[in-house]
């Protein structure tokens, strides 16, 4: 952390730049978190579609 002196204690930094190194781990971060939203959406459908089917799936009566 820089020294705070009387000239830069109330002044405004300004923005960070971003390096090419946060601007990959920033894609690659959506990326991944989009990929899980897809995994658990088709999960979820899959499950429901199961669920759905065992329902309607009629019993053998056991002897």
């Amino acid at each position: 952390m820089a020294k705070l002196t009387k000239t830069n204690l109330f002044k405004a930094q300004g923005p960070k730049v971003e390096t090419p190194i946060d601007k990959t781990t920033r894609i690659v971060r959506k990326m991944v978190k989009e990929e899980a939203e897809q995994r658990q959406a088709k999960n979820d459908r899959l499950r429901n579609a199961r669920l759905e089917r065992e329902a309607n799936t009629p019993t053998k009566p056991s002897r």
